[in-house]
């Protein structure tokens, strides 16, 4: 099985992982790359969209709403996202203002509504983590948008860190252990000639796959635990795109390596001990 799909330097609309495409049963994803003046545009469609700014400025027109000038960051390690959210039955057209990239993420909905703007000081950051699995959480559309299917958000790991770890899956819908979501990834790296490793694995290992991925490269998700690591020296930002027959993020870690989880507060008491130690 091949759930790897290598990055292409191309501009216009890229359909990544496509309506139709077998690795997914809701999830569409694609990459929206726009010279200055350029726009393109679609709709209206059966669909819920999320919007996010990787990188650049645009103007994006959806419905009767104009959200002009949008996106502050110049690349995702440079803040947090704009993004624009729509919900199904709306046109939509995108202008570059500039040289801009935007990921288009959609799923099947039938929840109408007013499209809506998300603000980078609306993104929800935390830290997860700690020693060499810390790493940073973006939630960009998350519970503050009246979404049906789609949760969408960026995960950073610092070089040489992991992230998903411990691993974790969401592949049945037994909750409130776990829920079934399928989920892409997309990478970034910087700097650009940098890599990750993605592993994906099931506990009979019928699946057990190891991918190397690079800027821009994706990973398809359909099962599995899936944990990943930024190779030494560069930093790793990775969109994720979840979306399930429920909006409910229920991840079920690996019992195998749950002990990470249960050092995590000795990790920080030991560290505020010492730096108590030293005056600070």
């Amino acid at each position: 099985m091949d759930w790897h799909i290598k990055g292409r330097e191309e501009y216009g609309f890229l359909p990544v992982v496509p309506e139709g495409d077998p690795r997914t049963d809701f999830i569409e994803f694609g990459l929206l790359r726009l010279r200055d003046g350029e726009e393109y545009r679609w709709g209206p469609e059966g669909k819920e969209a999320a919007l996010v700014v990787l990188g650049g400025r645009c103007t994006v027109y959806a419905g009767v709403e104009a959200y002009e000038g949008i996106g502050e960051r110049q690349d995702v390690f440079s803040g947090e996202a704009h993004a624009v959210f729509v919900p199904p039955g709306h046109r939509v057209r995108v202008v570059g203002l500039g040289d801009v990239e935007v990921a288009v993420c959609k799923a099947p909905s039938d929840r109408e509504g007013p499209p809506r703007l998300i603000f980078p000081g609306e993104v929800r950051v935390r830290s997860v983590g700690k020693l060499n699995w810390r790493r940073e959480v973006k939630e960009i559309v998350g519970p503050q948008v009246s979404a049906q299917h789609l949760l969408v958000g960026e995960t950073v790991n610092p070089p040489g860190n992991w992230s998903s770890s411990p691993p974790h899956r969401h592949d049945f819908d037994r909750p409130p252990e776990e829920a079934d979501m399928e989920e892409v990834y997309f990478f970034k790296v910087k700097p650009r000639q940098g890599f990750g490793i993605q592993r994906i694995y099931t506990e009979d290992r019928d699946v057990d796959e190891v991918y190397v991925v690079e800027d821009g490269d994706t990973v398809v998700i359909p099962r599995g635990y899936h944990p990943v690591v930024a190779g030494p020296g560069y930093r790793l930002c990775y969109l994720w795109v979840l979306a399930g027959r429920e909006r409910i993020l229920l991840p079920y870690d690996d019992p195998a390596h749950r002990w990470l989880k249960d050092v995590e507060p000795i990790v920080e008491e030991a560290g505020l001990q010492y730096q108590k130690s030293i005056g600070r």
